[in-house]
C-alpha cells in the first residue's frame, strides 16, 4: 500500500506540460521587462506664440545629438503658447538628450542663419549655455523607471 502512494512522487514531463511551461516563463520574462519600462515627461517653457509645432527629439547617443532623423524617437505637435507637455512612454531607462524647438513656420526643421545659428526657438536639456554647436555631453541626463520629468526653455 505504501508503494501504491509514491507513484504520485513519479513525475513524468508531458508535451502539453512543457509547451505550458515554456510559454509561463516567456509571459514572466515579457511582464518583467515592460514593468521596467519607464515614462519621460518633458515640460516646454516660454513658447512666444501657438503658430507652428513644436518638435521633441529624444536622442541616447552622441553620434545622432542633434540629428532629428537618428533620434530614438521625435515627437510634433501644434505649438501651444506658454507652457505645455510631451510624453515619451515605454523608454528603457538610462542616459540620454533632448532637443526640442519651435517650428514656427511649420517646414518640419530648425530654420538657421549662416548654417549655424537659430531662426526659432529652441532648447536641449538641462538648459546648458551654447557657444557653439551643443554638446551631447552637456544635454545628458537619466531617465528611470516608473516616471521621469524634465524641463526645457524655449530661447529665442
Amino acid at each position: 500500500m505504501l508503494a501504491a502512494n509514491l507513484d504520485v512522487f513519479n513525475y513524468q514531463s508531458t508535451p502539453v506540460m512543457t509547451t505550458h511551461t515554456i510559454a509561463f516563463a516567456l509571459l514572466l520574462a515579457a511582464t518583467s521587462v515592460h514593468a521596467e519600462a519607464a515614462r519621460l515627461t518633458v515640460h516646454i517653457k516660454d513658447v512666444r506664440e501657438a503658430t507652428g509645432n513644436l518638435r521633441v527629439s529624444l536622442f541616447r547617443d552622441p553620434e545622432s545629438f542633434r540629428k532629428e532623423d537618428r533620434a530614438l524617437k521625435v515627437i510634433s505637435m501644434p505649438a501651444v503658447k506658454g507652457e505645455t507637455k510631451v510624453t515619451f512612454d515605454g523608454i528603457e531607462p538610462g542616459k540620454y538628450a533632448l532637443m526640442a524647438y519651435h517650428d514656427e513656420n511649420g517646414d518640419g526643421k530648425l530654420n538657421l542663419r549662416l548654417g549655424m545659428f537659430p531662426t526659432e526657438g529652441y532648447a536641449l536639456s538641462n538648459n546648458p549655455k551654447v557657444m557653439g554647436p551643443p554638446k551631447f555631453a552637456d544635454s545628458i541626463f537619466d531617465v528611470a523607471a516608473p516616471e521621469t520629468e524634465s524641463s526645457l526653455v524655449i530661447a529665442y
